[in-house]
């Protein structure tokens, strides 16, 4: 999966479009007001003295910029003035889409914001940040496990075909035991990521957006996306040979491993993609704008806010972290 996202010449190495012309749909590419209720926080947090007027507002793993510039874009509509005392910050691994967010953050404000990149969360260390990550978590790379006869046997590859071994993993062992995992996905690199945000940023504001659930399903999840049509893993007859580093491939998340990881911190809320959005208030934002624009305008945009709110679509599929250390 590793080498599947993330090799020269994987999926992820190479810019991607999101949205119809591509492989799948975020909310990012859903709804300008995703970026916007994030930007409303942040200024939240800037009122109640909670977060500085110099922080650093970071995403990890931007693509094109999207995410960013709607939040700048927010946050200078409501106060332009802080983008001169706000820092923002992308890290990202791949030159090529370095350039591509370089030129469309450049192209949308020009010199008037602060931004700087990072290869790695490893080198960035700050006193403050807000650090956003949307669909992260289900981009790390994971193994894929079930239990037979009490034992635990892990997936690998050979001839384009899974097939299983007895794992003699003892840290993925020990994993599935503590959170009872009899079958499904389990990443064990969440800890070295999280353990190095935590150690690099003295005060931290995390948010995160990312298919899963508390639990874990004790069923697979893993999948591949590819011209918005969605192949389980082990599909009947599924060419993985053709889609290997051609299409996305992910796994839903597993919240309660990743709250655990954050145990050290303040607070620790985890919550729907809806109410997030709604805590952050993306409704008071349709409303500002319903005085600013046409109706046919406000009514296109209310019809994307929905999208992003459905309880039977990403409201409830899509769950968030907001982490304050």
């Amino acid at each position: 999966m590793n080498s599947w996202l993330y090799a020269k010449d994987g999926y992820y190495a190479t810019y991607k479009q999101i949205g119809k012309e591509g492989d799948f749909f975020t909310s990012v590419s859903t709804s300008s007001f995703f970026g916007g209720a994030i930007a409303n926080k942040i200024l939240c947090l800037i009122k109640q003295e909670k977060l500085s007027k110099d922080a650093t507002i970071v995403e990890i793993g931007a693509h094109h910029g999207y995410l960013l510039a709607d939040i700048i874009q927010f946050i200078y509509t409501f106060d332009a003035q802080l983008l001169k005392s706000l820092n923002f910050v992308i890290i990202e691994r791949f030159e090529n889409l370095k350039k591509i967010q370089k030129k469309y953050l450049y192209d949308c404000f020009g010199d008037e914001i602060n931004l700087t990149f990072y290869d790695d969360i490893k080198s960035f260390k700050t006193k403050e940040a807000f650090v956003v990550a949307n669909e992260i978590f289900d981009a790390f790379a994971c193994e894929l496990v079930y239990t037979k006869n009490d034992n635990l046997y892990q997936a690998f590859t050979q001839n384009n075909k899974i097939h299983f071994e007895p794992c003699k993993d003892e840290n993925l062992i020990k994993h599935c035991k503590k959170y009872n995992i009899k079958k499904g996905e389990v990443c064990l690199e969440y800890k070295t990521f999280i353990d190095t945000l935590l150690k690099n940023i003295h005060k931290l504001f995390f948010l995160t957006f990312d298919y899963g659930d508390k639990y874990p399903r004790n069923d697979f999840s893993c999948r591949v996306y590819k011209n918005h049509k969605v192949h389980a893993i082990f599909e009947d007859n599924l060419d993985l040979n053709s889609l290997y580093k051609n299409s996305d491939i992910t796994y839903d998340v597993h919240f309660n491993y990743l709250s655990e990881l954050f145990s050290s911190c303040k607070s620790i809320d985890f919550n729907t993609q809806a109410n997030r959005l709604i805590e952050f208030e993306i409704t008071k934002l349709l409303s500002i704008l319903k005085k600013h624009v046409s109706y046919e305008t406000y009514l296109k945009e209310t019809q994307k806010v929905k999208i992003l709110l459905e309880p039977t679509g990403m409201g409830d599929r899509f769950k968030s972290l907001f982490i304050y250390k």
